[in-house]
């Protein structure tokens, strides 16, 4: 068994993968395709040559990429990545969700356990500290750049 790179068109990774899936084919293992690989799916398959029966049924899947990969290169891509990861205290973001979203804020402290960021609010004429999930900002301006 090997790991198999099969192309996609761009935004239509999940459609690719439900429809390799849904084939129920007994060679094909399992299908990956996750959000930060554009224009690819990640097939476990007994051998590459099952890909030419099927990939002319599933509208946008392009081919398959030549060559095999192991598990270890995939491993990455198997684990979550903290929705904190990549934020640091000082950083200046906007909240994008919650009751206040749309507003600037500066990164007070992460609590990478829980996923969670501490913000205080920009505008706000007492200084209020809110404590929001990590996947409801998006970092504007970075200290450490």
């Amino acid at each position: 068994m090997a790991i198999f790179a099969v192309k996609t068109t761009a935004s239509q990774e999940r459609t690719v993968a439900d429809m390799l899936v849904n084939r129920e084919e007994e060679s094909i293992h399992a299908v990956l395709a996750p959000d930060s690989l554009t224009s690819y799916v990640m097939v476990e398959a007994d051998e590459a040559n099952v890909f030419d029966r099927i990939l002319d049924e599933i509208p946008h899947a392009r081919g398959v990429v030549p060559g095999k990969s192991s598990i270890m290169e995939v491993e990455h891509f198997l684990s979550p990545k903290p929705d904190v990861e990549g934020i640091a205290e000082g950083d200046i973001v906007e909240l994008i969700a919650g009751p206040f979203k749309g507003e600037k804020a500066q990164v007070q402290r992460i609590d990478e356990g829980k996923d969670q960021v501490t913000v205080e609010l920009y505008e706000a004429t007492v200084p209020i500290p809110v404590t929001v999930r990590g996947d409801q900002i998006r970092v504007l301006d970075s200290e450490e750049r």
